[in-house]
Order: C-alpha cells, then sequence, then structure tokens
C-alpha cells in the first residue's frame, strides 16, 4: 500500500511506493513522456509519466493538466542526482482533484501591480516560498530567543483606548458606544506585564495610519515587544543587541538556502557580531554634516538620514539619547542632560533603516502626569497606565522589533511588501 508522504520528506522512502498530494507546478511532454513538476508547500520534484507504465486513460489525463490543477500522485520513488531533491517519482497512477482553470501568473513578466492584485496566487510562486519562510524562520527565533531567557508571553489587545506612539497615525473605530484605535504598540500593556512577571513580550499585529508610501512603511504590521523591570537603558541596548545577533544567527543556519535562492549576498549577515557601534544622537548628527546632509539638532531622522548613518558601519548600529522632544511621551529623561531622552533606535546596514526602537520608560509618577499634560493627551484613558507607578514603580525598559523590516532586511529585498502574506499600504486593502 502506498505511503503518503510530502516532497520534504521524499528522501526517506528511496524505491518505495509512495501517495503525494499537490498540484501541477509546470509540465512538459515529450512524446511517450510527461515530466510533471509538482509542488506540495514543501517543495517541488518532479514526476515522471511514462506511457509504458501507465494505462492509457492516465497518459491522456495527465497530458490534460494545466497549471496549478491539484492532483493525487502514486508512484515510485527513484534516485535522479540531476534534480535539485536528488529524487523523483516514477508515476504508476494519478487522479485529478481539479483541472484549474487558465492561471493568470504566467511564466512572463508581469508588473508589481499586477502581482500585488493577485497576491492569493502569488504566495505560490517560488520567490514567495522561500520569502515567506525566512519570515517564518524568524518569527520562531524571535519567540525561542524569549521563551528561552523565562521571559512571559502577554498578549496585548488590539482595541485600545488610547494613542501610544501619536495620535496622528491612529485608526479609529467604533466600540459600541465610545471611540477605540487599532493598537500601535503593545508596548503599554508590557510594562504592566512587566511589573507582574518582570520580563515579558507581547507578539502581535500594530497599525499606523501613516500616508506614505515609502519602501519601508506598511500600515499593518508585526512586531515583538520585550518589556523588562529593573532594566535601564545600557541593559536594553544589550538585550536588543544580543536578540538580533542570535536570530541572524538562528536564520543563517535554518535558511540559508532559501537566503541562496533569493541571491542575498551573506557576507553583511554574517559580519552582525557583537559589539555593535554605539553612539549618540548628537554624534549621528555630527556625521550627518560631516556627509553634507543639512540636519539641523533637534530634529528626527528619516530614512535617508538612517540610510546615510548606517553605511559608515558594516553590521547594526545603536544610536541612543535623541532629543525627549522628537520622542514619545513615555520615555524617560536623561537625568545628566534633561533635553534628552533615555532611548534608542538600531539601524540595520545596506539602508534597511531601524529596525528596532526602544528605550527606558519614565517611572515618576509627576513626571509621567507632566508629560502627558505637555504632549496635550487626555489624562483619563492612562489612568490604569499612571497606576503602574502608584503602586510600586521601577525602573523599567524595553523595545519593539519590526518584523517586516527585519524580514526585508535579512532577505536583501526592496521593498517590504513581499516580507508579509498580504500587505496592508495606502493604496493596497485587497486582496
Amino acid at each position: 500500500m502506498a505511503v503518503r508522504i510530502s516532497i520534504a520528506e521524499v528522501g526517506e522512502h528511496r524505491g518505495e511506493e509512495v501517495l503525494l498530494e499537490g498540484w501541477l507546478y509546470n509540465k512538459r511532454s515529450s512524446g511517450k513522456l510527461h515530466f510533471l513538476q509538482v509542488r506540495d508547500g514543501t517543495g517541488a520534484i518532479q514526476c515522471v509519466v511514462f506511457q509504458g507504465e501507465v494505462s492509457r486513460e492516465v497518459f491522456h489525463r495527465s497530458d490534460a493538466l494545466t497549471q496549478e490543477s491539484s492532483l493525487r500522485i502514486r508512484g515510485v520513488v527513484r534516485e535522479d542526482k540531476r534534480s535539485s531533491t536528488g529524487y523523483e517519482i516514477g508515476v504508476l497512477d494519478l487522479e485529478v482533484v481539479q483541472i484549474a482553470d487558465a492561471y493568470p501568473i504566467t511564466p512572463k513578466t508581469h508588473g508589481t501591480a499586477f502581482l500585488m492584485d493577485h497576491r492569493h496566487l502569488w504566495l505560490r510562486s517560488s520567490r514567495q516560498h522561500a520569502i515567506l519562510r525566512v519570515r517564518s524562520e524568524i518569527v520562531k527565533a524571535c519567540r525561542d530567543y524569549f521563551d528561552e531567557r523565562n521571559f512571559v508571553l502577554v498578549d496585548a489587545p488590539v482595541f485600545t483606548p488610547a494613542s501610544c506612539e501619536g495620535t496622528s497615525t491612529l485608526f479609529e473605530t467604533d466600540y459600541f458606544d465610545e471611540k477605540a484605535y487599532l493598537t500601535q504598540s503593545g508596548q503599554l500593556y508590557m510594562e504592566a506585564g512587566a511589573m507582574a512577571f518582570g520580563k515579558v513580550y507581547c507578539f502581535g499585529p500594530t497599525f499606523r495610519a501613516e500616508k506614505s508610501k515609502t519602501r519601508r512603511h506598511l500600515t499593518e504590521f508585526w512586531m515583538v515587544e520585550p518589556e523588562v523591570a529593573y532594566l535601564d537603558l545600557a541593559g536594553d541596548m544589550d538585550l536588543a543587541e544580543d536578540f538580533v545577533v542570535t536570530v541572524v544567527r538562528w536564520v543563517l543556519e535554518k535558511r540559508r538556502a532559501e537566503l541562496e535562492y533569493l541571491k542575498r549576498d551573506l557576507g553583511p549577515l554574517e559580519r552582525v557580531a557583537k559589539p555593535f557601534p554605539r553612539i549618540s544622537y548628537t554624534e549621528a548628527v555630527e556625521i550627518l554634516q560631516k556627509e553634507g546632509v543639512d540636519h539641523p539638532w533637534g530634529d528626527d531622522f528619516g530614512g535617508e538620514d538612517e540610510t546615510v548613518l548606517a553605511e559608515h558601519f558594516d553590521r547594526p548600529v545603536l544610536v541612543h539619547r535623541y532629543p525627549a522632544a522628537c520622542k514619545a511621551f513615555y520615555m524617560k529623561s536623561d537625568p545628566e542632560d534633561e533635553r534628552l531622552a533615555l532611548c534608542m533606535d538600531m539601524l540595520a546596514p545596506e539602508g534597511y533603516g531601524e529596525i528596532i526602537g526602544g528605550g527606558q520608560r519614565e517611572d515618576s509618577l509627576e513626571e509621567l502626569e507632566r508629560k502627558i499634560a505637555e504632549h496635550r493627551l487626555d489624562e483619563a484613558p492612562f489612568q490604569w497606565y499612571l497606576d503602574l507607578r502608584r503602586y510600586g514603580s521601577v525602573p523599567h525598559a524595553g523595545f519593539g522589533l519590526g518584523i517586516e523590516r527585519t524580514v526585508a532586511w535579512i532577505c536583501g529585498l526592496p521593498h517590504v511588501r513581499e516580507t508579509i502574506p498580504f500587505p496592508r499600504m495606502l493604496q493596497r486593502l485587497y486582496p
């Protein structure tokens, strides 16, 4: 009796009769032979239909297959050194599950808009398989990193009553008789978690209503956000550095084949090792000005500024102590210079910009109340957050890493739209 297998397992069944379920990726014929390239989600393999080994009905059935038709194949696994898998399947029987309509994505070159309109089908391509397998591995590496270090996963809500990162980028929605917003970050809730468990993290979607068309922005993206009690800015940078080094090494070990398929230059990734350079915001401004960039002290960095800065280093760089005026209300002020916040950003090399933002949080009730007022925020929705400073406040810090920018950097992609299965952008809501 045939053993049901996946293509990823084919090497374990040499010489055996197997059952494979999948889709036709490509087909070519030569006289009495049909060569079927079949994929099943775990890989692709050539299935050979020889007229002398199958019934006339099976041979004609295989001839009628169209691209992406679904099928079941019974056959014998044979060694084939020319194959990328090292094996092929000699077909004994073939069942057609469904004959696909004319497939819209063909080997010819398609424009980006067309491919994005057909994203639900584009996911079946080899390139998208490679990218999303790398993404899956990055997600696993993130979870394993924190789980193995005794962080507790605390899920943050998607509906929130207040802004975390600024009111201008909120998606507002009706919540029965109240207004609610799609979360910009789980950070405030992770601060509550850190006061309960010491070390926590959340992993989920976040939303920013930014009217941006740049290659680095999505309106819906995923973040992993750790938060740690009794941690200061220096410790926060140490954690972020170790985390990124571990994730990159993990992906290089587990998904090198996918990165090579994407033609990613692995040299820059292999140089991602501790220690990362650390420069202050003021030092960063001096670098920009020396490069001829007219960047006044006090302004936040844009994408081009980050690219110029990162070009000075062969691995990610940590920029710390930005002006408090360009950072969120919850950032703690630098006791040595009240103009500065105890915050940091990690900039990826090769023009990929900020992948991590974080810092030490304001732990003084009075200071936090003052900053909420200074930012002209309504204090009422933050009463629960202020409670964290009323009942056992301690120094604490954390950060958020954006998954899509990290995937773009590690895969060497020109745009974040390929880093997530169904991207949401300024003018993209479908499919």
